[in-house]
This record gives C-alpha cells, structure tokens and sequence, in this order.
C-alpha cells in the first residue's frame, strides 16, 4: 500500500531546508486526507476483487465485477507508482528513473532559473510593467494618507535610532576631528576672514552693529548718569572743590550725550568714517600683511589645540547625538512632525504634479531596466543557488507538499478509469468470444 511503505528521509548536511508556514501546514493535512482516500479506494478495489474472485464460480456475473476490480487495482497501483516515484522510491527500491525530484533538484532550480531569466527578467516586461503600473502616482497617494505618511515616519524613527546605536562614538568623534581639522584648522584664517570682513565692510553691513552700538550707549549713559560721574570725577585733583567736581561731571556728561546722539543720528559722522576706515585695514592686513596673519594663526592654535579639538568632537557629536535621539524618540517632536509633513507633502506633489511623476517614473524604469540587463543573470541565479542548497529529500517533500494533493486525484482517476477500463476489456472480450 501506498500509505504503509515509504523511504527513510535521505541524510544530508546541506543548508537549511525550505521554512514551513502555516499554509503549508493545512496542505500537509489536506495531502495526508487525499492519501488516505486514494488508499482507501484501493483497498476497497482489493477487497471487492477478492471477494468476487472468490464467488465467481457460483455467481457468474461477479466475473464483470471481478474484471472491475482488478482493473482499478491495476490502474491505482500504476498510477501509485508513478505519482510515488516522483518524490522518492517505491518501496524503497532503486529504480530507475524514480525519486525524480530529489534527484535532479539542481537541475529542476536551474531550469527555474533560467524561465525567470528569461520570461520574467527582460527589459520589455520590466518597463512594460513599471510604466502601466505608475509606481510614482501610486507612491503620491499612498503617502498621502496620513496614516501611512505616520507610519512610515515611525519607521524611519525606529530605523534612525537603531542607526545611532549601531555608530561607534569613537569613530565619529574621529571624524569630526578629522573634518574639523582639514576644513577649520588647517586653512589659514586671517585671509578667509579678511576676505568676508572686507566684503561685508564694502557693502555697509557693520552699519547695523555700529547703529546697535550706539543705541547701547546712549541707553546705559541715560540710565547711569552717576556711574558715569564718578568715573570722570575720579580723575580731577583731590584739592579742587566738590561744586567744582559736580559742574565737570555734569558738562562731561552732556558732552558725551550729544557726541553718542550726533553720532546716531548723522551717517556721515566723523567717528563712523573712522570706524570704516579702521575697519578696512584691519580686512586689508588679516589678508596680506604676514605679522597680523601670523598672530591670527598663533591665536588659533591656542584656541583649538589638539586637546580642545578633541574635546571639541566629542561634545559636538554627544549632543547631536542626544538631540538627535530625543527628537526620534518624540512622536511630537519637531524633527518628526517635519518627516511627517514632508512625506505628506512629498505624496500630494506626485499626486498632482503629472510632469513629476512621468519623470520619476521614467527613472525607475531606465535604472530597472539597467539592472535587468546587466545584473539578470546574476538575479536568476539567487533561484539556483537556493535550490541547490535545499536538502533533496525535504526539497522532493516541500514540492510534493505543494502539488501533491492534486496528483493523488491521478490515482483516485487511475482507480475509477481502471475499473471501468477493465470492465470494457473484459466485456468486449466475452462479445468476440461469442461471436466467434
């Protein structure tokens, strides 16, 4: 029988076998009910003929029911026999030409490589099938649900942080170092300064701080007359008379009020050429004159030496990090409202913007079409490997898991076709014997 009588697993070390699933789990049961079923008609086929074999001597027209029976034996048997040999030998017997599958496994996932290759990874039916797909359109509106747009956005936040765990802290303080130090210490500064000084100096912008300057001045001078008394009061003899100390703090004070208010209020004061021009030589010198530019250098080097640098990475990238971590971290957070909103935006723009989306579109079907036609091959070919590093015995198993419900219908066929083939030999046989 069919279902009493089967071959031992074949060892193997190969990798590891095809994954069940629950799917393949209610196949395994759905094969085991249809063998029992094909069995059990079998058995009925035997039972039917032993009997009618038995009586038919004393009944005769249990000869044609004999004939039946033995015809679907024969044809449930056959049938057994090749549907068996398929997946493994029957009855354990090497025969040729049986245990198909397991046998020619590698060839069988090279032939599936080589279909895919060939009717699936093609240039014409990629493009065909990204451009009647629209993949832009259908992105647009997918991220233009909100839900989606949350969802991805909580992705990427789960993805950023275990990005940032994943980073040694080491390496990246290594590299701001190493940035720090080739584009800020490295680079002279006196000339790079010059340069912007003296741009922003031609085009007035160190009005603005000269106007906030004396705003400033004219501000803490009204507010602090007497602070600024004692300080001119200061600086008189001792001897003079304290009348005399109250009528030059106070005519000083004046003084200094109208110079910081003339000076306010008149562009084209004296102190604020003054300024320019001090303001244009300093530029003119950070850029070209050698002492100034060699102070600037001995100054830096002072400031960012190498122990600063370092302390300088490493306090930079702990508080990106810690920022950063916070910020994904927050659903509220600005970071992530802003990756929300983008991604929504993002969606409603190829959505809408119809010249967008053909271009994206025509992009992924050039950059898939590249792909496919050069790297096909080697795509196909992840097909051949994997099968060739199933154990054959479980490869034979998970195949026969997939079809194998189907095929033990041939030999519930095999049974009913037998018997009814049987019947018509035997009874054609008995007509010709009649008649001659």
């Amino acid at each position: 029988m069919a279902q009493t009588t089967s071959t031992a697993p074949e060892q193997t070390t190969d990798a590891a076998a095809p994954v069940e699933s629950p799917t393949d789990a209610a196949r395994r049961t759905a094969l085991k009910r249809m063998k029992r079923l094909a069995a059990g008609l079998l058995a009925l086929m035997a039972v039917i003929f032993t009997v009618s074999f038995a009586l038919q001597d004393r009944y005769p027209w249990l000869e044609y029911v004999r004939a039946a029976a033995e015809g679907g034996m024969v044809g449930a048997i056959a049938d057994w026999f090749a549907v068996t040999a398929l997946f493994r030998y029957p009855l354990g017997l090497r025969i040729p030409h049986t245990n198909i599958i397991a046998n020619r496994k590698d060839e069988i996932g090279a032939s599936l490589g080589e279909f895919v290759e060939t009717n699936f990874l093609s240039e014409a039916v990629i493009r065909g099938k990204l451009e009647s797909v629209q993949p832009a359109r259908r992105l647009g509106a997918w991220l233009s649900d909100d839900r989606n747009a949350e969802r991805l956005t909580d992705e990427l936040a789960v993805a950023g942080r275990g990005l940032l765990n994943l980073l040694g802290d080491d390496a990246i303080k290594n590299l701001i170092e190493s940035v720090a130090r080739e584009h800020l210490v490295k680079p002279e500064w006196g000339p790079s300064l010059g340069r912007v000084g003296e741009r922003l100096v031609t085009s007035g912008q160190q009005h603005a701080a000269v106007d906030l300057l004396l705003d400033r001045a004219d501000g803490w001078l009204r507010a602090h007359p007497e602070a600024f008394g004692r300080v001119v009061s200061q600086r008189l003899p001792t001897w003079l008379p304290g009348f005399v100390d109250k009528l030059v703090d106070d005519k000083a004070y004046r003084e200094v009020l109208a110079f910081v208010a003339s000076a306010r209020g008149d562009r084209q004061h004296p102190v604020r050429k003054a300024l320019d021009d001090y303001l244009s030589e300093v530029m003119h010198d950070l850029q070209y004159e050698p002492a100034v530019i060699d102070r600037v250098e001995t100054l830096k080097a002072e400031v960012l030496d190498n122990a600063k640098l370092r302390e300088f990475a490493g306090d930079t990238w702990e508080a990106i990090k810690a920022s950063l971590a916070l910020a994904l971290g927050e659903p509220t957070s600005a970071l992530r409202v802003g990756i929300r909103s983008t991604l929504h935006d993002v969606g409603n723009r190829l959505t809408t913007d119809a010249a967008l989306g053909s271009r994206i579109d025509r992009w992924l079907a050039d950059t898939a079409s590249y792909i496919v036609a050069n790297y096909r091959h080697e795509i196909a070919g992840v097909i051949t490997e994997t099968v060739e590093r199933w154990p054959a015995a479980e490869t034979a198993a998970k195949i026969e898991l997939q079809v194998g419900r189907d095929l033990q219908f041939i030999r519930i066929n095999g049974t009913v076709v037998g018997a009814l083939a049987g019947l018509a030999i035997f009874t054609l046989a008995h007509a010709v014997a009649a008649i001659v």
